[in-house]
């Protein structure tokens, strides 16, 4: 494994690299951030259908939906650091052994949803519990988790399938996937949650249900698709292959990740259990704000991902200088997705505003949030598409760990735990510092940049 640790001088690049970089970032990064934007749908129109239908149903399934994330958390973390090291050696030209990390993360990713569906079909009362002492939302909350859990079995699978499309370029496919995924739970959603004619609605189960159809969908599509000539996708020799090497190399980016994705993961689910504690109207505000949050983050998410295949493959190449020159560039990339995500919080949000039925102390909160939500987004997209891309493209995945753990959980959550519970602050004052950390961590990005940390070459010159 090579590891450069003299300066890196950043590559002038000509007008035809220019126009490379442009290129890659429209065919790459923008049908990505439009697939996850129509992913994020898929989970936002079970918190709209909800929204339709009362307060306690949304904030129960708002806090049960808890579990999939985290586990969605590990999974990432997986299926991130193996997608590093895939967009390395397929950059390199090296399809065998992108297909062994494939099958590893397959591996990985099976074992995790495994552990999680048990979690939440056996124990989802004493799971909704440590969310929120309201019975009425643990009843509707567990009802829905025992259900819903069926859908992780599928979920983890279907993500290494879509990593590899991305990889290799097929993204296009994958945006497919998410506009059929959408439509299919936006049906279901409306048959299954409401009912019509003399098909009684399940309410919140009903939920649950559409996203179970919804992943099976996803990955019997994501399965026949990989089978098509010249793709790659795992067969029995992959799964089967086992190199002491290999995972080692996988785990020199998978702490990073984990810890990354956990840090900042287990935040989110932390303000949901903050906020559970200071009453239902918090709870819903919380809510809806993190639906139009995550109607927006698809764009960030989706150039976070295309930053780090490109420059992932620019650096399986060793083509260090040129990655370097490329990963300037994605400055301007983030100042303008938060400016994009400003814009577009400043329509979502009115919408969403108007939509929910939300008590009048719930609907005064969100006002607050969504206001606040709007420096927010903007620094989340500048920090997010560094920390999840173009420094884990040449794994350096370890900062923005500890950026996290620094802002997050010795400052952030520690201060709001102690306004929640002891000083009893206001709801609001209590928000604001809890999500201030993104804020926090902006001035920090470039310095991290210059030191070429994360200009790395990750693969090895043997193809066996």
């Amino acid at each position: 494994m090579k590891d450069k640790k003299a300066k890196i001088i950043p590559k002038v690049l000509s007008r035809e690299e220019k126009k490379q970089f442009n290129k890659d970032l429209l065919t790459l990064a923008v049908p990505l951030a439009l697939r996850n934007l129509l992913y994020a749908l898929v989970g936002a129109s079970d918190a709209l259908m909800l929204g339709r239908l009362n307060q306690a149903s949304i904030s129960a399934v708002s806090l049960a939906n808890q579990v999939s994330f985290v586990m969605s958390l590990f999974n990432g973390a997986v299926v991130g650091a193996v997608g590093v090291l895939v967009a390395q050696y397929f950059g390199k030209g090296d399809t065998k052994n992108a297909k062994r990390f494939l099958s590893m993360a397959v591996r990985y990713t099976a074992g995790i949803s495994l552990t999680f569906f048990l979690l939440a079909l056996l124990i989802p009362e004493e799971v909704m519990g440590i969310f929120t002492p309201d019975p009425e939302l643990i009843r509707i909350g567990a009802g829905y988790l025992r259900i819903v859990s069926f859908s992780f079995l599928f979920t983890g699978i279907a993500q290494c399938y879509l990593m590899m499309m991305e990889v290799s370029g097929r993204v296009k496919m994958s945006l497919w996937i998410s506009a059929i995924t959408v439509i299919v739970d936006m049906t279901a959603d409306l048959f299954l949650i409401y009912g019509i004619g003399s098909w009684e609605g399940l309410g919140a189960d009903g939920c649950a249900y559409s996203t179970v159809v919804v992943e099976v969908i996803a990955l019997g599509i994501c399965i026949v698709e990989s089978l098509q000539k010249d793709h790659i996708h795992p067969d029995g020799e992959s799964l089967k292959f086992f190199s002491k090497e290999f995972e080692k190399d996988i785990w020199y980016v998978i702490p990073g990740m984990l810890a990354s994705s956990l840090a900042w993961g287990l935040s989110i689910t932390m303000h949901a259990f903050i906020l559970g504690h200071l009453g239902s109207d918090a709870t819903a505000a919380n809510s809806v704000t993190g639906v139009a949050q995550q109607l927006i983050q698809g764009m960030t998410h989706g150039l976070a991902t295309g930053s780090g295949i490109i420059l992932g493959k620019l650096l399986g190449q060793n083509k260090l200088s040129e990655a370097k020159a490329y990963g300037k560039r994605f400055f301007r990339v983030s100042c303008f997705c938060g400016l994009f995500n400003v814009g577009l919080l400043s329509i979502v949000g009115p919408l969403v505003y108007f939509f929910y039925k939300l008590d009048p102390q719930a609907k005064q909160y969100l006002v607050w949030m969504l206001l606040y939500s709007l420096m927010y987004m903007f620094a989340y997209a500048y920090n997010t598409i560094f920390t999840c891309g173009v420094f884990p493209a040449g794994g350096d995945s370890r900062y923005d760990a500890i950026s996290v753990f620094i802002a997050t959980w010795c400052v952030a959550i520690p201060v709001s735990l102690l306004g929640c519970f002891v000083f009893h602050w206001p709801v609001m004052l209590v928000y604001v510092v809890m999500c201030a950390d993104e804020i926090v961590k902006v001035p920090f990005i470039r310095l991290r940049f210059n030191t070429d940390i994360w200009v790395k070459n990750l693969t090895r010159e043997a193809a066996d």
